[in-house]
């Protein structure tokens, strides 16, 4: 079995110990605040690649220090691209492997294409109005969520309409994807996109029921990460 290390034992992080056999992963360590302990060559046993879902405040120093310890990383924080630039610098000087997705989900990521695909047909089209929206959990923190962000970056990317998106609440001009965001109970993420006439609309959805579906694609990448380099994303494992 090759070595895995968990970074953030939250609840994604005990979905991945618990399937991380199943992907033929001895989990060597496991990396939290709960524990009191921290990125070390020591703390890191040995690990060959390490799955990090934990704050946007602490990735890019983590990054830095699993990177710097030759582990190979595999991240579904978001938050942080904003500072992809300094990651790749990261990545390049380590000539280690680092793999990022906003969402592990198999299905979700059969959306994002889908999503580029609507945009392009319909996304200069006169008459349609867009809208974003996503709903997740309470305790989920981040508005809106970073796959919400994709999406509306992907659309901004592949038509000529839009070229900025906001928050729902906030003053938009005709130029900005309004995206809601909305945190109920225990939803473990919805997300759809829609565009409405005056006479139809076009929506395509991606609901997850369990969090499992995120840890199995998280795994998925970890397996395919061993022994790579470079920055790689959900496209390249699923070729898209």
């Amino acid at each position: 079995m090759d070595k895995l290390a968990i970074v953030g034992y939250g609840k994604m992080g005990k979905i991945i110990e618990k399937y991380a056999k199943d992907f033929n992963f001895q989990v060597c360590a496991i990396i939290d605040p709960i524990f009191n302990n921290k990125i070390t060559q020591s703390e890191l046993n040995g690990a060959k690649v390490a799955v990090e879902f934990t704050t946007p405040e602490a990735s890019i120093e983590n990054y830095k220090k699993l990177l710097d310890n030759k582990v190979n990383v595999v991240t579904g924080t978001t938050g942080w691209h904003d500072s992809i630039d300094e990651v790749r610098t990261l990545v390049d000087k380590s000539k280690q492997g680092f793999f990022y997705a906003s969402n592990f989900s198999i299905g979700m990521n059969i959306m994002f294409e889908l999503n580029k695909h609507l945009a392009k047909i319909i996304g200069n089209i006169e008459g349609y109005s867009l809208s974003i929206s996503e709903t997740h959990h309470t305790k989920k923190l981040d508005k809106p969520s970073g796959t919400a962000v994709s999406l509306a970056m992907d659309i901004i990317d592949n038509q000529n309409r839009y070229n900025a998106w906001k928050l729902s609440n906030e003053s938009l001009s005709k130029k900005d994807i309004p995206v809601t965001s909305i945190r109920e109970g225990e939803i473990v993420g919805i997300h759809t996109v829609e565009y409405k006439s005056l006479v139809d609309r076009i929506s395509i959805e991606h609901e997850a029921f369990a969090r499992d579906g995120f840890a199995i694609g998280a795994l998925t990448a970890c397996r395919y990460m061993i022994g790579k380099q470079g920055i790689h994303t959900m496209q390249n494992l699923l070729k898209l």
